[in-house]
């Protein structure tokens, strides 16, 4: 169709591609708290191997604030065991080009990273288990014509010893 605007014209120039999305984003008005995003979670990846062994999963660069690095933690065990690496830290900031002269621990109220989907291993159902279940079901079908019927011209369930209401008539 000539005026549909669904696909763009074959001489627009204008690409659709997730990198000129971002571009787009960085560009706007929200461009400089994504950049400043983007450098908070680069400095973090270059401090990460500087953390003491087991922290990295629990612990986050969340701001550098003045001449501060603001951490984040998961649990109170790990807010004192980072409080405990904060010279290594600041030296390992320093070294990578930061002015920090000090270093801040918060603790999170919940996990820092969502937590993956726990998939276990369905096993099959046992041979006993599945003649167990077809009886089980076979029951409850035997027992359903006898406890209940339905009106054909209502289409409501009643009991099979219930009196017929008027509307039904006697059955």
């Amino acid at each position: 169709m000539p005026g549909s605007r669904s696909t763009p014209a074959k001489g627009d120039a204008r690409s659709t591609s997730p990198r000129a999305a971002l571009d787009t984003l960085l560009a706007g008005t929200a461009g400089g708290t994504l950049r400043r995003a983007r450098w908070l979670d680069a400095v973090d990846q270059l401090l990460r191997p500087h953390l003491p062994p087991g922290m990295a999963t629990h612990a986050r660069l969340a701001n550098v604030r003045e001449d501060r690095l603001v951490f984040v933690v998961d649990a109170p065990i790990w807010h004192a065991k980072l409080r405990l690496a904060t010279p290594e830290l600041i030296d390992a900031a320093r070294s990578i080009g930061l002015e920090v002269n000090a270093m801040v621990v918060k603790t999170a109220t919940g996990p820092l990273q969502p937590l993956p989907a726990v998939t276990a291993p369905r096993t099959p159902m046992s041979a006993a288990a599945q003649s167990g279940l077809k009886a089980a079901l076979a029951l409850l079908r035997s027992a359903e014509p006898e406890e209940a019927t339905t009106n054909p011209t209502t289409g409501r369930r009643r009991r099979r010893n219930a009196p017929a209401t008027p509307a039904e008539g006697a059955s």
